[in-house]
């Protein structure tokens, strides 16, 4: 499995600090974004203990499933150990290459990307408020962009316990040539799909295509957290 990457995070304009996290194992192709949930308590301690624990999760060979809920524990335990006055909590995307196949799980509304063919596929799907309307048909995807609830998550580590929690997940063939953005939703808040699939479409190294979604999101208004990783596969 032959690929190029790169990463960013910034702050943003809007804020005074950085709740987003992200990891990578290049020996296990596991790339990972956590967005520490803003107005919590130590966001920035719950997306670590996210990465840190579904990482190494992974190399101990533990399943997505079983490495999420055991960072899910870490982190309530961390909180009431911390006597928060609210619960730490954060999002995840995760995404793992194989020879032949992607696997993806997400909490929350952090995003994975697949751009094959110059066209430009959403892989993961919100846990939030609005995504729901989106979903019974009550909304428009454009009209959720706008929606005063759009922040609102319906399932985070941290705040959901393990019992309840519905960690989503999902596997796809790899081709040769397909590109994967891994991001918090500092980037999609600011840049819609349109305009990350024509900045993934443009013949530029990770590199540069990272730094210019990171660019777009911050001319945009930049009013949260941003982090993305971008992986091409040769």
């Amino acid at each position: 499995m032959n690929y190029q990457l790169a990463h960013n995070s910034h702050e943003g304009i809007k804020r005074s600090h950085n709740e987003d996290t992200y990891g990578i194992d290049n020996e296990h192709h596991v790339f990972l974004v956590a967005d520490g949930m803003g107005g919590h308590d130590h966001g920035e301690i719950a997306s670590a203990l996210a990465r840190d624990y579904i990482i190494a999760g992974i190399v101990k060979g533990k399943s997505f499933s079983e490495s999420i809920q055991e960072a899910n524990d870490a982190i309530i335990a961390c909180s009431l150990e911390k006597e928060s006055q609210l619960p730490m909590g954060t999002t995840v995307a995760l995404l793992q290459f194989d020879n032949q196949h992607c696997h993806c799980a997400w909490i929350g509304d952090s995003r994975i990307y697949r751009l094959r063919s110059g066209k430009l596929t959403a892989i993961s799907s919100d846990h939030s408020y609005v995504q729901e309307l989106v979903d019974q048909q009550l909304i428009t995807s454009e009209q959720a962009r706008s929606h005063p609830h759009r922040n609102v998550v319906t399932q985070a580590l941290g705040v959901t316990d393990n019992s309840e929690m519905k960690i989503a997940e999902i596997t796809d063939s790899l081709q040769s040539g397909d590109k994967f953005l891994v991001c918090s939703d500092g980037l999609t808040e600011e840049v819609e799909d349109h305009d990350i699939e024509h900045i993934l479409c443009q013949n530029l190294s990770p590199k540069e295509l990272c730094d210019q979604l990171i660019i777009k999101a911050l001319e945009n208004g930049g009013s949260d957290n941003i982090t993305a990783i971008v992986v091409s596969l040769d």
